[in-house]
């Protein structure tokens, strides 16, 4: 289970990632933030903002049509 929970359901790009990241900011190293989005881009983008970041993306998923990803704060 997540730390925090972010719910972007119905923002496209960028939103999702604007606010995500802003979440993260706040958030302890080690800390877990689960990501709810639709937007079907937000697959590639939350792949490439972990990579670039640092931060680890621990999973993604789909349930129904929501996108579901579990990030894991870097240091």
């Amino acid at each position: 289970m997540a730390d925090q929970l972010l719910d972007v359901k119905g923002l496209n790009c960028p939103l999702p990632i604007l606010k995500a990241k802003k979440a993260l900011k706040d958030m302890a190293a080690g800390a877990t933030l689960e990501v709810q989005a639709t937007d079907p881009g937000a697959v590639k983008d939350f792949e490439a903002f972990c990579r670039t970041t640092g931060n680890e993306l621990v999973e993604s998923n789909q349930r129904d049509k929501v996108y579901v990803f579990l990030i894991r704060r870097a240091a």
